[in-house]
């Protein structure tokens, strides 16, 4: 499953600005109902990115676990721990994908 590109999801947000509003309010909906913390639920779907191999959401997700307070070393560990689920060049793709982020935040 490949992401959308930012300038897609720019002009979709132009062409449709009630569902892209409707997207976003659910995203932020479903993170409130729950008992997990930002940075917690930042990783899940740092995760779930990874597992689909949606290069723009693991840069996305990567990006907003460190702006909630994670370290890049639990980013990196989170992509590990899938090794057995999706696999080591699954798990590759995804590390580069968010060393993307985290290396041009340092």
């Amino acid at each position: 499953m490949q992401s959308i590109p930012c300038n897609q999801y720019q002009k979709l947000k132009k062409q449709y600005p009630d569902f892209l509003e409707a997207v976003e309010t659910l995203g932020k909906t479903i993170r409130q109902v729950g008992p997990l913390n930002e940075q917690t639920a930042q990783l899940v779907q740092l995760a779930a990115a990874a597992a689909t191999r949606s290069e723009g959401a693991v840069h996305s997700h990567t990006r907003r676990a460190l702006e909630a307070g994670a370290e890049p070393e639990a980013i990196v560990h989170s992509i590990l721990l899938l090794t057995s689920t999706i696999g080591f060049p699954n798990v590759v793709a995804a590390l580069s994908w968010a060393e993307d982020v985290i290396d041009n935040r340092q």
